[in-house]
């Protein structure tokens, strides 16, 4: 009768391995096919427009904010060196554009030598962004 018993407890077990495996692949596709976004790391106010667009696809976020500080993926980043590290962020996404996001206040000759130094770096397609007036 024992013999009998252990044996129907043994059966009653659940295989979680499958679950465990599916659970690891959803999470690989997760990974894979997600979208980060970039921040400058810096809250940037940024000057009203009327022709302001939206933009997609950008790998190289620049943020200027109102003392005249630069900032490219939440470091600080001395205006010397924004070239070199555009051109790190380059290698990473060859295909994509660059954002720079000054302050308001800002002055703008900070904005025409960050412009400057990221077109030295090979990017072309660079854009000014702004809020949108309503």
């Amino acid at each position: 009768m024992l013999k009998r018993k252990r044996r129907t407890d043994d059966d009653s077990d659940v295989n979680v391995t499958p679950l465990l495996d599916i659970v690891f692949i959803m999470l690989i596709f997760f990974i894979v096919t997600a979208t980060f976004i970039k921040e400058p790391g810096v809250d940037v106010l940024r000057p009203d427009a009327d022709t302001a667009e939206e933009q997609r696809l950008v790998s190289i976020l620049v943020a200027i904010d109102s003392e005249n500080r630069v900032w490219i993926n939440r470091q600080e980043t001395p205006l010397e060196g924004v070239r070199s590290a555009v051109e790190r962020l380059r290698r990473e996404n060859p295909r994509g554009s660059a954002v720079i996001q000054s302050d308001g206040s800002a002055h703008s000759e900070y904005l025409v030598e960050v412009l400057e130094q990221i077109r030295a770096a090979g990017v072309q397609d660079v854009v000014a962004v702004s809020i949108r007036k309503s």
